[in-house]
């Protein structure tokens, strides 16, 4: 379309031309209203802070504070990709003609930088409305590898979070939930074509990780502090609950900051205080 100021047509002609509906041209979306962001904060910090709650428990607590029914959180937590057992969105609900592939972590001690790589999601908060954060996460060195910010849900911006890791390295495994995004095929053949081994959790994954401390390994003393990373707390707590982001721009300019301080500047106790980019790139040896 071309704006009306420089329009040589009608927009009504410029909406025939492209089987456009009228209607849609004057089309200005609803922004959200302060109680929905208000009960999808909430909602994010209830569910960060105890991912194992369910609908039912997040409206409990959430009942202390306001008048709210069930359908209302379960439409609120759907809009959010979230679901109870394990971390992130609400992509354990696969499509049924999608692939799965088999859990291959259990009892494998993580033992070097990309043997493992795992990629999750979560919603982020702004200030007006939200969005999705996906990263990519070496699990030895706890490297955030790549990672992606977008308004929605779909499919395009975890393909370039993925690619954008590709770039720096292929993991002998890659680890994921079972959800629609990471058994669609375009996430599959990708994995496939690059030769990387792909592992999806199934709803014991937390209990798989416990259970592989058990080792004795380097890797299982980082073991909760890793977890933690995956269900975003140290992303939420660190530095998402601490901004009240202001657009979208600020939101991706902050947490640039952020995954650079992360990885590059903030020494880890359980990486004998060096960095996740230093464990990453080439001083993993202090580690043993």
């Amino acid at each position: 379309m071309v704006e009306r100021e420089n329009a040589e047509l009608p927009l009504t002609t410029q909406a025939e031309l492209l089987g456009l509906s009228r209607a849609s041209l004057y089309y200005v979306p609803v922004p959200p209203s302060p109680e929905e962001l208000y009960i999808k904060r909430r909602i994010d910090e209830i569910y960060t802070a105890h991912p194992f709650y369910g609908s039912r428990k997040i409206l409990a607590v959430l009942r202390r504070e306001m008048t709210i029914n069930r359908k209302t959180v379960q439409r609120q937590m759907r809009e959010m990709g979230l679901a109870a057992i394990y971390p992130g969105p609400n992509l354990s609900k696969r499509a049924q003609q999608h692939a799965v592939f088999p859990y291959l972590l259990r009892g494998v001690a993580i033992t070097r930088p990309n043997q493992v790589w795992g990629i999750d999601l979560t919603y982020i908060r702004l200030r007006g409305g939200w969005m999705y954060l996906v990263a990519v996460l070496d699990w030895f060195s706890r490297y955030v590898v790549s990672w992606e910010l977008d308004q929605t849900l779909e499919m395009p911006f975890v393909l370039r979070a993925v690619e954008r890791a590709l770039t720096e390295a292929t993991p002998e495994i890659w680890n994921s939930d079972q959800g629609s995004h990471f058994t669609s095929p375009q996430y599959i053949d990708r994995l496939q074509a690059a030769g990387t081994q792909i592992s999806m959790d199934g709803r014991g994954r937390a209990l798989d990780l416990v259970q592989s401390t058990r080792l004795g390994n380097i890797f299982s003393e980082r073991l909760p502090s890793l977890v933690d990373w995956t269900r975003w707390r140290t992303v939420k707590y660190e530095e998402v609950y601490l901004h009240d982001y202001d657009s979208p721009r600020e939101a991706r300019q902050s947490l640039t900051c952020y995954f650079h301080f992360y990885c590059a500047e903030r020494p880890h106790q359980s990486l004998n205080y060096l960095t996740p980019a230093q464990v990453y790139f080439g001083e993993r040896t202090l580690l043993n």
